[in-house]
């Protein structure tokens, strides 16, 4: 009979960090034995007095797990004959392609280069069971798949050796595929860091593909984590908190790549940058910091679920992660330096060039976002242009205040 409680090592590449004890039930910790090495815990996981916070860690480890959201999630656990997604975890080990940490067995002997995802072949069952597919007689449940985020249907696939990230869209217009590729087409020509997205189709349906931007040396930090690290002061915003949290952390860049975060979100009107959707890029062996992430995820924008007769360059929509507004968001911007203006005319011609071959959107939905695009790229170089305009004149009021204050001689 299989035990009730596995004990394993919580590992960072071949670091051992904490001793574990899982709960076969429900896969979830409910023990932390020991703490090994303190520096190399998750982001944002506390210690106290020498001690893990257990339910930290536990909040972590099961989020790691397919939400309970996940388009075909259902259809999964129920081929497989489990009864929560976080059982998953343990199946693959806790193995990601986001970031380096897994689980091992405790008293076996295994190295990070012969189980990473990044290096070894992993298995695609589960992927296809998400995507619709039966179960075969035997089936691997080391995959990536086990520990991906989001609410979409997705699965990682290898293609030409690369590890590609393959994404659905939903409901009757399928429109999300194609809002990655228009937001990395968009984000290309105004020379924004992104990761790039292709469409492909499979039987009948869209889906976009991008290569994953973390290799076996480096990993992903969302924004949540990287702002758990230290308690949010009550009097500062959530933006400035992210802000000083990346200049604690040495994350360079973190200014100028929430700016443009921030332009191509208003742009799209994207309705779901969360703080799990952006974040940094640190490597795993040295816990140093070289940068912002690119920016990924910008599915749910342009109107994805607007009726095509209530498309308009002014649709007020849920906003996040700083305000709950774009317009608002967009005003904590200070510096609009790095934008070319002139790459913002024509943006429409992007979303009616992508959107030209869909079975799924029509003629008029498409013109109708195309131009909302536009009007919004219109409203975005009104708002620089007024933002720089009250600058200049704040700048010529000093230089006169300090003229009339110099004592005559």
């Amino acid at each position: 009979m299989e035990p009730e409680y596995r004990n394993y090592v919580l590992m960072h590449r071949d670091v051992e960090v904490a001793e574990l004890t899982l709960d076969g039930a429900t896969g979830s910790i409910i023990a932390v034995n020991a703490l090994l090495q303190a520096a190399h815990l998750p982001v944002g996981i506390p210690v106290r007095h020498g001690q893990v916070d257990r339910a930290a860690l536990n909040e972590w480890w099961v989020g790691r797990a397919i939400p309970a959201s996940r388009a075909g999630l259902r259809h999964l656990l129920e081929e497989l004959q489990i009864t929560a997604p976080q059982k998953l975890l343990e199946k693959c080990l806790g193995l990601s392609l986001s970031d380096a940490y897994w689980i091992c067995p405790k008293n076996r002997t295994l190295h990070w280069a012969k189980v990473n995802f990044h290096q070894n072949p992993f298995s695609e069952d589960v992927g296809n069971i998400l995507f619709g597919g039966g179960v075969a007689e035997t089936i691997s449940l080391m995959s990536p798949d086990n520990t991906s985020d989001g609410w979409l249907r997705k699965k990682w696939t290898i293609q030409n050796g690369k590890r590609c990230l393959v994404k659905g869209g939903s409901g009757a217009l399928q429109q999300e595929p194609y809002n990655e590729v228009i937001a990395s087409r968009i984000m290309e020509r105004l020379n924004i860091p992104h990761v790039p997205y292709t469409l492909q189709m499979a039987d009948g349906l869209p889906y976009s593909v991008c290569e994953d931007f973390v290799t076996e040396d480096t990993e992903y930090v969302s924004a949540w984590y990287l702002m758990h690290t230290k308690t949010k002061p009550n009097h500062i915003s959530l933006y400035q908190h992210y802000l000083e949290r990346c200049s604690a952390l040495g994350i360079p860049g973190a200014e100028r790549a929430i700016a443009q975060q921030i332009v191509v979100d208003y742009l799209l009107l994207n309705e779901d940058r969360h703080q799990g959707n952006f974040g940094a890029v640190r490597r795993a062996d040295t816990l140093e910091y070289t940068g912002v992430a690119p920016l990924f995820d910008t599915g749910s924008s342009l109107w994805f679920e607007t009726p095509t007769p209530l498309i308009r360059a002014g649709t007020k929509v849920a906003c996040k992660p700083f305000k709950t507004s774009h317009e608002e968001q967009l005003r904590l911007v200070s510096d609009f330096g790095w934008l070319d203006e002139s790459k913002l005319e024509h943006l429409g011609d992007i979303a009616r060039e992508v959107l030209a071959d869909s079975d799924f959107i029509d003629d008029t939905r498409c013109e109708a976002i195309a131009r909302a695009l536009e009007k919004r790229a219109l409203l975005l170089r009104e708002h620089v242009q007024h933002k720089e305009k009250a600058a200049d004149d704040v700048s010529r009021d000093v230089k006169r205040n300090i003229a009339f204050s110099r004592p005559e001689r």
